[in-house]
């Protein structure tokens, strides 16, 4: 059995390592246009800031070898040919053209089974300048040796990234934490558009913020301008010029799929190479893997196009599966998605609150904050949860977590739990691990859980930032009722209109002085003290009353 391997990233090389193990006589080959295989793009940012010092340990084992062509021939006995490129492929005669990049030489390689694992190539904005010397994509293991040479070189103090994606959002991270002044450009009114909710994403924006970040939302770069020398010197925006040493372009990425387009396979709707459950094409002699590779989402059953390392090492398990003949499937992804940045633990699963809105589902969403441990535990910190469910059947569709306390185990059991169609009353019901280290006594996951079927069920009235802004922006007359303590106000102040403090010890006898003409929004530290306090009140008869959700954690 002849099995070619064109791309060896990630879903490329796992193909070959586990269909070795499965199939000892097939005869693999790895074509790979690069100079690195398997190597671990995802450690790039930090390498970048220094978190990871060796650029080697990017592509080496846990035991220190390194993973290349001699490492795949030795041990895997699989042959690895980089520097060479596909040019086409001869379905008719399951042949692929090659190109040896460095002799120029042109050379044809047989398969019985051909898996394409391209990847992806990055996106490039319509923006003057982007060839500029001091201009870097971060896409290619040497991008992140160039960037970090480019830096200590020109000695730059200034570093300016185009884009407040994942990778942007990276980037900037792995760049301010070098001491460097950084700016970062979004053309959208969010940092990370395409994984959170605004109302969560105004989180990591204070956070930037905090951090000295120059952080420019709704701005669109226009031009990059060189100095004497020819490299780049100033960013002009459509708000204006200022002066930079160095700039990042990170403004998403796209499948690479012009060879499989050449060759007549089907493209999907994501602009992925459509592939069915066992990752074959079109073609059932060509296997598709990884960021190529379409996909689709569990719970609106279409196409998407979700590129991440985790994915494509799992579809080239199924490949080589298939190809030994097991009949493996690849599930439908929840689309998990999860970074760090700026001390923050950032994540999404399933839907957000306009996708599934644009699905036509009667979607309920609320907002918790609380502890990943107990307050009295020295280590702990706010995590911030949104969920949403069906307002129906409480069924969950997407969580969203932001904070620096350990939301990615919360995100976890909530995605494993959405995976079995998992309800509201389920995830309160689960049994989670409980000692001080780790978590409260109800999980904050829980608390998430019991707050959304609590407002499902009409015994609470929750109001989120998203939509207080907006009755803001629309002019709705709001009393802010502050029921934290004396000094917790003293120490932050509420900056609003309107604002009426009165703190929760004393709300029972002072109830009366709060006005039942317009909505009143109970804000806390965290939106426990105000959820109680808007239930005290409901009793009393004050009906236009909502907590805010999250208090100050996601209100300031």
């Amino acid at each position: 059995m002849r099995v070619l391997i064109i791309g060896g990233m990630a879903a490329g090389p796992k193909t070959a390592a586990r269909l070795r193990r499965l199939v000892p006589d097939a005869q693999i080959t790895i074509v790979e246009q690069g100079e690195y295989i398997s190597f671990g793009a995802c450690g790039m940012p930090f390498y970048v800031g220094k978190l990871v010092p060796q650029f080697d340990s990017l592509y080496a084992t846990s035991y220190g070898v390194f993973r290349d062509s001699d490492f795949f021939l030795t041990r895997k006995d699989v042959q690895v040919l980089t520097g060479t490129r596909a040019v086409a492929i001869d379905r008719a005669n399951k042949r692929v053209l090659a190109l040896n990049l460095k002799s120029q030489q042109q050379y044809e390689l047989d398969y019985d089974y051909l898996v394409l694992t391209t990847g992806a190539k990055v996106v490039s904005p319509p923006i003057k300048g982007l060839d500029l010397p001091g201009v870097f994509f971060m896409h290619q293991p040497n991008d992140a040796l160039q960037l970090r040479a480019y830096l200590q070189n020109r000695q730059a103090q200034h570093v300016t990234v185009i884009g407040a994606g994942v990778i942007g959002m990276e980037i900037a991270d792995a760049l301010a934490g070098r001491r460097l002044q950084v700016t970062v450009c979004e053309a959208g009114p969010q940092v990370l558009p395409k994984l959170l909710d605004i109302d969560m994403a105004r989180l990591v924006a204070r956070q930037m913020r905090q951090r000295k970040v120059d952080l420019r939302l709704s701005c669109q770069v226009q031009t990059l301008h060189p100095d004497e020398e020819g490299g780049v010197s100033s960013v002009t925006t459509d708000s204006g010029e200022f002066r930079t040493d160095a700039v990042v372009v990170a403004t998403g990425v796209r499948p690479r799929v012009d060879l499989a387009k050449d060759a007549g396979l089907e493209i999907g709707s994501s602009g992925a190479i459509k592939v069915d459950a066992h990752m074959r094409t079109s073609d059932p002699s060509i296997f598709a893997a990884g960021d190529c590779a379409a996909q689709i989402n569990s719970l609106s059953q279409q196409e998407v196009y979700v590129p991440l390392a985790s994915t494509a090492n799992k579809q080239g398990r199924v490949v080589a599966d298939n190809i030994a003949g097991l009949n493996t499937e690849f599930d439908a992804v929840m689309g998990t998605t999860v970074l760090q940045a700026f001390d923050l633990n950032i994540g999404k699963t399933g839907l957000g609150e306009q996708e599934a809105v644009d699905l036509g589902l009667d979607v309920i969403t609320g907002i918790v904050s609380g502890h990943d441990a107990p307050h009295y535990y020295p280590v702990h910190d706010t995590v911030t949860i949104k969920l949403m469910a069906n307002r129906k059947t409480g069924q969950i569709l997407g969580a969203q977590v932001c904070g620096i306390g350990d939301g990615i185990k919360r995100l976890d059991v909530l995605t494993t739990a959405m995976k079995f169609g998992a309800s509201l009353k389920d995830i309160a019901n689960l049994d989670l691990g409980y000692a001080p280290p780790y978590s409260e006594a109800i999980d904050v996951a829980i608390q998430a859980a019991n707050m959304l079927e609590n407002k499902r069920m009409g015994k609470a009235q929750g109001v989120s930032p998203s939509q207080l802004e907006q009755m803001k922006r629309e002019g709705a007359d709001i009393c802010f009722l502050d029921i934290r303590e004396p000094d917790e106000v003293k120490a932050a102040p509420l900056k609003e209109e309107n604002v009426l403090v009165i703190p929760f010890g004393q709300l029972r006898d002072r109830y009366q002085e709060i006005p039942s003409d317009r909505l009143v929004a109970v804000f806390c530290g965290m939106g426990v003290r105000s959820y109680d306090a808007a239930c005290f009140l409901h009793s009393r008869g004050l009906q236009k009353v909502a907590y805010i959700e999250g208090g100050r954690t996601t209100w300031w």
